[in-house]
């Protein structure tokens, strides 16, 4: 069988980058490694069962090892999965795989360049309707019922002309090297199926996100959970005030403490030692401050894969809430749309077990004349429906700035 997985020492992941096709490609940039993947060789099978996500890893494993052959370099399953349990992952065991050290550019190479003309938007729901939103959640919250819970709202975005998804990677990568750059093609669906719809063109689940969920090399497992956020300035006394701030917010410690407390809980079965940071630092991209802990730990199990530990911390408190199925109920209720692969995992494992897993967010779905933005802010009962709205406005303008679209959100 041929080998799927072909390393280039010679290529740049600057190179990698510009042979991303939309539709033949999976491109995943971190601050470690940049991966190129194209073709196909196999697509995991969906569940018989009723939960997708909880049966992934075995399936995923003995897809891996059903390709796996004496002699040829180690497969992998390159992919995304959806928020939802219920719904099927897209995964694939590529035919071959670039793969180079980080992403980094040149001053000159740093050129945002449009993706398209005039955008349409469509907010969903809009801003009055999610503040309304996030007040019945605060009604919740402040009787006890939740402890947390991460609202979203969406933007649709739609253009005259095709939309330039090449480059809308490229604008997203060169302000994101110190994050997570994917792309990953998605098949168009028929509603309420599984099955793609003939001629027509599958979708692009593209994005820049700070969030590493989980990655694992060996025993050793690196977990990067992010809660608590504030907006970026153009102003650097002002930007430092709101870093400080954030550092010092009640509000916002509460919600990364509820985070840790979680990923930690679920991630000890799996590790000892486990090391586990008494109080969180900052991060920051181009648009926004994160509170941001380092956990790391030792597989008690060898056998234990990237997926699996995956799925064992999937969905986070950051991305879902507190308790999970609760805040996950009252998600249904209150959000208007489906979140689909928004809030899922992008990411890679291979049949060793290693693989590196982020979380979908700062993202969109990319079709030929339109995109669908996702943004969402963590509720606590100290929260303000005002304030969550103004930081999922913040959110937004990773992609809109990578698009080309400065107008608020």
């Amino acid at each position: 069988m041929k080998t799927n997985v072909q390393l280039n020492p010679e290529a740049t992941a600057t190179e990698l980058l510009e042979e991303y096709r939309p539709g033949s490609s999976f491109f995943f940039a971190s601050p470690r490694a940049t991966l190129l993947a194209q073709g196909t060789i196999a697509v995991l099978p969906g569940s018989a069962g009723a939960n997708e996500l909880q049966s992934l890893p075995e399936r995923a494993a003995r897809l891996l090892a059903h390709i796996e052959q004496p002699g040829q370099r180690i497969p992998m399953l390159v992919g995304a999965v959806p928020f939802d349990s219920m719904q099927p992952a897209q995964l694939v065991v590529p035919m071959t795989t670039y793969r180079t050290g980080p992403l980094s550019f040149e001053p000159h190479e740093r050129v945002r360049r449009p993706i398209g003309s005039h955008f349409e938007t469509l907010a969903i729901p809009s801003p009055e309707g999610y503040v309304s939103g996030v007040e019945k959640a605060l009604q919740r919250l402040r009787s006890g019922e939740l402890d947390k819970i991460v609202l979203a709202r969406a933007l649709k975005l739609t253009s005259p002309n095709k939309v330039d998804i090449h480059q809308l990677l490229r604008n997203l990568a060169v302000n994101n090297t110190l994050g997570y750059t994917f792309a990953v093609d998605l098949p168009k669906r028929f509603e309420g199926t599984n099955q793609a719809p003939p001629n027509v063109e599958g979708q692009t689940l593209i994005g820049a996100s700070p969030e590493l969920l989980v990655a694992r090399s060996g025993r050793d497992v690196f977990v990067n959970p992010l809660a608590g956020s504030a907006p970026r300035s153009e102003d650097p006394v002002e930007d430092a005030r709101r870093a400080k701030a954030l550092l010092a917010s009640p509000k916002d410690l509460r919600e990364h403490a509820l985070v840790i407390e979680a990923v930690a809980e679920a991630l000890r079965p799996f590790c000892d030692p486990l090391h586990v940071p008494a109080s969180p630092s900052l991060v920051q991209t181009t648009t926004m401050w994160h509170l941001s802990t380092e956990i790391r730990g030792e597989l008690k199990d060898p056998s234990v894969t990237s997926l699996a530990l995956a799925v064992a911390l999937h969905p986070t408190p950051a991305v879902c809430g507190s308790p999970t199925v609760l805040a996950r109920e009252a998600i249904r209720e209150i959000e208007p749309f489906d979140r689909g692969f928004y809030t899922g995992l992008v990411g890679w494992c291979d049949a060793s077990g290693d693989g590196e897993w982020i979380i979908t967010i700062r993202c969109a779905v990319a079709e030929s004349r339109s995109l669908r933005l996702y943004a969402g802010a963590g509720v606590v009962a100290e929260s303000s429906a005002e304030s969550e709205l103004q930081e999922t406005t913040a959110k937004f303008k990773t992609m809109l700035h990578a698009m080309g679209v400065d107008h608020e959100a």
